[in-house]
């Protein structure tokens, strides 16, 4: 393993992230984050203080159900609830996760990480049409527009990896906190649905509190090249939002990533990542239950370069390969993290 490797211990996650994956609550499968931004920086058994600042941009532009993409007048004329009459069509919605974190590992088998998302999110719907779909329904007198700027939920990460001598299998445990703005804190300030609340997963925070669990695993798998694997789970387990027709509570997710990373180099790494994530739907009555669940697949080539003696770049490109999204979602064409990692 390269000199980069043997120096890095846990960076912080963008997400937006999921640990590994997202950073507050989202609101449909695919407007989180899923990088594995520890596997980027390279895992290791280094004690002592990192600060880490990461930018994701997700920009969901696209309609999609299922695994294809689907048009405005497939969403009206055949909704996912028969019973509507209807349904909302949404123009897209992007996300801008810039997330500070802060690691201290205290010894060779305990790593402590803080993280604290910032998050922007501008979104465009037309709204609720009713059937039969009328090209008039997506006029630029019917598109309504919000904007959230304002901090996400917290999280906080305690990682061991004393389990074996060589300190290269690691196991998880977490909170996130409801920190950012939740609710109806943030409202629509252009077209016709001025005033009245975003939706509740498109706030910056979700009101729960979530439990965090999750395991790593990493090796040298020849001269140059290092291999790993981890999965990370996120439930909530209390909720702010509990009361009767204003109760609301993210759904459950799942995050398994596999890579590798060529360190011939110590200056320069390349690698690739494969990221898997399964999210259930969010619950309650503020909740697009119908809309919410899904499964995606991505595949994330990244480098990550050695700046100066003490500090780390690293850029990523996330290209989805398949998914299967429940009800009728925003999907993006690609996403971009990039960030920047220092070693007190």
């Amino acid at each position: 393993m390269s000199g980069l490797s043997k120096h890095r211990y846990q960076s912080v996650l963008g997400l937006c992230c999921l640990g590994m994956a997202p950073l507050s609550g989202w609101a449909c499968a695919t407007c989180g984050c899923t990088l594995n931004t520890d596997a980027a920086m390279g895992y290791s058994a280094a004690a002592g203080w990192r600060v880490n600042l990461e930018d994701d941009y997700i920009n969901q532009n696209q309609l999609r159900s299922g695994t294809r993409a689907v048009t405005p007048d497939q969403i009206v004329d055949h909704p996912v609830d028969p019973t509507a009459g209807g349904a909302e069509i949404e123009q897209g919605t992007l996300n801008r996760y810039l997330t500070l974190g802060v690691a201290y590992s205290p010894t060779h088998a305990w790593n402590f990480d803080l993280r604290l998302p910032y998050v922007l999110r501008d979104h465009a719907t037309f709204g609720q049409q009713q059937a039969p779909f009328d090209p008039s329904e997506t006029a630029a007198d019917q598109l309504s527009g919000s904007r959230v700027s304002s901090f996400g939920d917290a999280r906080l990460l305690m990682s061991y990896q004393g389990l074996l001598p060589t300190h290269n299998l690691g196991v998880q445990l977490g909170i996130k906190l409801p920190t950012g703005h939740y609710g109806t804190a943030v409202k629509f300030n252009s077209g016709p649905g001025a005033g009245s609340p975003l939706d509740a997963s498109l706030q910056a925070g979700t009101g729960s509190t979530d439990l965090i669990v999750g395991a790593y695993y990493y090796r040298a798998v020849s001269q140059n090249f290092d291999a790993y694997a981890s999965g990370q789970f996120q439930a909530g387990v209390a909720h702010k939002q509990d009361q009767p027709d204003n109760d609301f509570r993210p759904g459950n997710s799942l995050i398994m990533s596999f890579g590798l990373r060529y360190e011939a180099h110590p200056q320069w790494v390349p690698q690739l990542q494969v990221n898997l994530l399964h999210k259930s739907a969010d619950q309650g009555a503020l909740a697009d239950r119908l809309d919410t669940a899904g499964t995606v697949l991505y595949l994330s080539p990244g480098l990550t370069i050695r700046a100066l003696p003490r500090t780390y770049v690293y850029a990523f490109v996330q290209v989805p390969l398949a998914s299967n999204l429940d009800g009728y979602q925003l999907f993006p064409h690609w996403t971009a993290s990039v960030g920047v990692s220092y070693a007190l």
